[in-house]
């Protein structure tokens, strides 16, 4: 296990270098991301910040499984990196070219559908605290499938405010891999902790004010490979099947409840948008840096929940998940005020 930590801060140099090749004008990959009426930032900034992150941690996955694991046991390791890397490429390809949406989800599809059928991932129960564990049974693989599909597409909504995306796969990955450690997977663990060091050392240059962004090539793998460790993780029991809902539930809630919210309106859910909470508090007022450290406070406080969650008895389980849910809905309603507050102080103003 050392061996592999050192191996992610090696990840975190070589992601650092090449996000700040990235950075420059003579980048041979540099694409810019111009402002527009959905946007939140407003001066041209490069979007490949990805390829660094994706770059880098394909290097340390090869390196991991050639050089510290000598070519055995992490065949399913490589497929998950593998499925990830096609995802970059066809994001990659979206980015400079705005491919259609059904062809970005048509792949997301293929490629979640290749990888539960072609790794045996699946979610064949689940248990609720006081209720008890119930089978899926064959239910089980079309919703993993989905799962991995929403978790591919939520992290693509999700990345729309400097340092937002970057700094919940340092946290989400960071403790799925502690507990993957503890819970006896210690190949779970460093993949996590290589998405961690690719990740941190982009997350340099993303922070507020961002220098670069990650753009698709960076979020849809990202997301891709937040369900399926975290499949993998309930799979082999490393983790309870809540634990890895709430380490990444800033993005869940918030993408899901915004997607539905949007449907019910009758709205095109495929076209970009400013309507998840995170994007509503920018435009109330609040800069981007203090919204981020809000949220990293939230990122940091279901961390912590999933840790206790890990370690608690039927009834804290209960009142963790009940309590969260609760307070999602007082944080939602939180931004509507706040948008309110916002609106009657500009109109008296006018």
């Amino acid at each position: 296990m050392k061996e592999g930590l050192i191996l992610a801060g090696l990840v975190f140099l070589l992601a650092y270098w090449l996000t700040g090749y990235l950075c420059s004008p003579a980048a041979w990959l540099r694409l810019l991301d111009q402002p527009n009426e959905r946007s939140l930032h407003l001066t041209p900034t490069p979007r490949t910040g990805g390829l660094s992150i994706l770059g880098s941690l394909l290097v340390g996955v090869v390196v991991y499984h050639l050089v510290l694991l000598h070519g055995k046991d992490s065949v399913t390791n490589l497929w998950f990196i593998g499925a990830a890397a096609v995802i970059g490429v066809v994001s990659f390809w979206d980015d400079r070219a705005n491919l259609p949406p059904g062809v970005r989800f048509g792949v997301h599809c293929l490629t979640a559908i290749a990888t539960v059928l072609g790794t045996g991932l699946a979610i064949t129960e689940i248990s609720f605290p006081l209720l008890g564990s119930y089978s899926l049974g064959l239910i089980g693989v079309p919703l993993a499938i989905l799962f991995l599909i929403w978790m591919t597409n939520l992290y693509n909504f999700m990345d729309g405010m400097d340092g937002f995306a970057g700094g919940m796969t340092v946290l989400g990955f960071g403790f799925l891999g502690y507990m993957a450690l503890k819970g006896g997977q210690p190949g779970l663990a460093v993949l996590s902790f290589l998405i961690v060091g690719a990740t941190g050392g982009f997350l340099i240059y993303n922070m507020p004010p961002a220098r670069i962004f990650m753009g698709d090539v960076g979020s849809a793998p990202l997301g891709f490979l937040a369900g399926v460790l975290s499949l993998k993780g309930v799979q082999e029991q490393a983790v309870d099947f809540w634990v890895p809902l709430l380490l990444f539930s800033p993005f869940i809630v918030d993408a899901t409840t915004t997607l539905l919210q949007r449907l019910f309106r009758g709205e095109k859910v495929w076209q970009a948008h400013r309507e998840h909470y995170y994007q509503r508090l920018v435009l109330s007022g609040w800069s981007h840096r203090k919204t981020v450290v809000a949220e990293y406070v939230l990122m940091c406080a279901s961390a912590g929940s999933a840790l206790i969650y890990s370690q608690a008895d039927e009834r804290v389980r209960f009142v963790l998940l009940a309590g969260w849910a609760l307070l999602y809905i007082v944080l939602a309603r939180g931004v509507s005020w706040i948008e309110l507050r916002q609106g009657r102080g500009l109109r008296g103003e006018i």
